[in-house]
């Protein structure tokens, strides 16, 4: 007779929010944390997937939908074989986040609020500013919506706390909804 170890609980930490809020800064600080507390942990960047799993996909609506049902189907997998999956995408669009919702079921979706103005001020890499000038169709919060959660579990605005108090936080709803122990 095979005996298998009881599985662990998995659970998928989903980070929406504006370019720049800070998601893939929270995101790669929190795994490390879950990791610590003895938990399988996988890190589903949305630049990342973005280049592996759906090159060639385009800014459109159908396509940013497209791009976060495939990081919804893989976060899916991964969660009900007992891993904490943690994605970092804007995944702008509610309908597509429900969709990730609906499919994952133990799912923490955790608005990184930040402003566009403190975002906009963060980008190194200039896009906001190319964005306004027109170079950059598409880019959401300035010439494309961005669907703010209506009932995130928890709502994050980096500009008035540091990386370990945010990641305190996501900690905290993880313990309140049982999916670590009471610390």
């Amino acid at each position: 007779m095979i005996v298998e170890p009881p599985r662990q609980r998995g659970v998928t930490v989903w980070f929406t929010g504006l370019s720049g809020a800070g998601k893939s800064t929270l995101a790669e600080a929190l795994a490390p944390r879950l990791a610590a507390l003895g938990r399988r942990v996988e890190l589903l960047d949305g630049d990342a997937v973005r280049t592996h799993l759906s090159k060639g996909l385009g800014f459109s609506r159908e396509d940013r939908d497209t791009n976060v049902r495939r990081i919804g189907w893989v976060a899916q997998l991964l969660t009900r074989n007992g891993v904490f999956v943690i994605t970092a995408a804007i995944s702008p669009y509610r309908e597509a986040r429900d969709w990730c919702r609906e499919a994952i079921r133990d799912f923490v979706e955790v608005h990184v609020s930040t402003s566009l103005e403190v975002c906009a001020a963060r980008d190194v890499k200039g896009l906001y500013q190319r964005a306004l000038a027109g170079e950059i169709p598409h880019f959401t919060g300035v010439n494309d919506p961005y669907e703010a959660p209506t009932a995130p579990a928890l709502s994050l605005d980096t500009q008035g706390m540091t990386i370990d108090e945010g990641v305190e936080r996501v900690l905290a709803v993880l313990r309140a909804r049982g999916y670590l122990p009471d610390a």
